[in-house]
């Protein structure tokens, strides 16, 4: 464990710079005290490292030093070159860039681990999009990614899905986010989420901006989902489903089938599921056949029926 933390504090200095004794004890999740003796050990052993007291102060690794990635395990080692998901990249494109980081890194390693990478890649490709969606054009996103990177502010026309459809925004563009294989800009004022691909016109301005010092890309992504998801399931409806009709759920629906699931004499279940819309809740049932039957609320039930009773006289005869 203590090797580990060794080569993690050689690794934060030779791609930080300077850090004080704090800063370090707060990355490594240790105490200040533990940071001290770590630097004596690195000491020790002969890395060139010194320190400076004082309130502009720290540790700083002699200019020039560079350790040799000996100290990684070889999960450690494998996880590096799964990470790097080549077609993300490529769109953003650092598709080269992560191909030379790598070869680099590989470059590196001790021969053992190098083997042990090399295995990793050859057995395990990460593809991001969904099955059953073509990916959509980002046009702009390596403009995107770029004022995200340099700081600029981003002018643009976007459409959004409701009225007016097409609107003009200043954006300070704070961080790019990739889920499900679609790109998301974070970006203020607010910050908001704007979806790429839904740029229509795009110009990166001369003007410049600086991300605030307390804004975390990941924290607010996680609350931002969260937002998203009590937002998007604003109502309960309660149903029975017969047992093939529970097994072809998914997602939040057959979670909450297995919270509330009752398992009544006729095998059915009855249950209470989150919904969204009467219009998407409804498209989502249907595709269930006679499998599910509503109870609540009547709205839903009667939606059901009159689209029931459609498609019947559409294919009737």
């Amino acid at each position: 464990m203590r090797a580990s933390r060794l080569v993690s504090i050689l690794l934060l200095l030779q791609t930080r710079g300077r850090m004080t004794a704090s800063e370090l004890a707060d990355e490594l999740e240790v105490s200040v005290r533990t940071v001290y003796r770590d630097m004596d050990a690195l000491h020790a052993a002969g890395v060139p490292l010194y320190g400076d007291a004082g309130h502009r102060g720290g540790y700083q690794l002699l200019e020039g030093y560079r350790t040799r990635l000996t100290g990684l395990s070889s999960e450690e080692a494998g996880a590096l070159f799964l990470s790097g998901i080549p077609g993300p990249a490529a769109e953003l494109g650092l598709g080269s860039v992560l191909a030379a980081a790598q070869l680099r890194v590989r470059a590196a390693l001790p021969p053992a681990l190098r083997e042990q990478a090399g295995r990793i890649q050859a057995r395990f490709h990460l593809d991001a999009p969904g099955w059953y969606a073509e990916a959509d054009p980002v046009p702009f996103l390596s403009a995107v990614a770029d004022a995200v990177w340099n700081g600029r502010v981003l002018q643009l026309r976007y459409r959004r899905w409701q009225e007016p459809t097409d609107v003009e925004r200043r954006l300070e563009p704070y961080g790019l986010v990739l889920k499900a294989g679609r790109w998301y800009v974070v970006a203020a004022p607010g910050p908001r989420v704007y979806r790429v691909d839904q740029i229509l016109e795009l110009g990166v301005q001369e003007e410049e901006f600086t991300v605030p010092e307390d804004f975390d890309l990941l924290g607010y992504w996680q609350g931002y989902q969260a937002e998203f998801h009590a937002w998007l399931h604003s109502a309960d409806a309660v149903v029975r489903v017969s047992p093939d009709g529970a097994a072809r759920l998914t997602g939040a629906a057959a979670r909450s089938l297995d919270a509330s699931g009752e398992v009544q004499p006729d095998g059915w279940t009855r249950a209470v599921l989150p919904i969204e819309s009467l219009d998407h809740t409804c498209r989502e049932f249907l595709a269930l056949g006679a499998e599910i039957e509503v109870i609540e609320p009547a709205a839903l039930r009667e939606r059901m029926a009159e689209t029931a009773r459609a498609i019947a006289a559409l294919n009737a005869g």
